[in-house]
């Protein structure tokens, strides 16, 4: 039996300032759907200035409310095909 590999390519872009990390992830799906999410982190104003950490919080938050979103749309697929309520879809 031959498998067909299938490759996704998230995006992660961040928008910056001295105090706020914006981070908007973006996922294309074969079939041309785009899914996006948002995440964000703020620094305190007793932290020192590491954007990177900023980065990694707001992209880590944006990254799991896609998943979020995947597994809600996966699901909701599953019952449409089925004509049922299926059973949750745990992380």
């Amino acid at each position: 039996m031959m498998h067909t590999a299938v490759g996704w390519h998230v995006e992660l872009e961040f928008m910056e300032d001295e105090q706020h990390t914006r981070a908007v992830a973006m996922v294309r799906l074969p079939d041309g759907t785009e899914v996006r999410a948002h995440g964000r982190a703020s620094r305190h104003r007793v932290d020192s200035n590491q954007p990177r950490v900023g980065e990694e919080i707001a992209g880590a938050r944006a990254l799991n409310e896609l998943a979020m979103q995947l597994l809600t749309k996966a699901h909701d697929e599953i019952d449409a095909d089925s004509g049922r309520t299926s059973h949750p879809i745990n992380v």
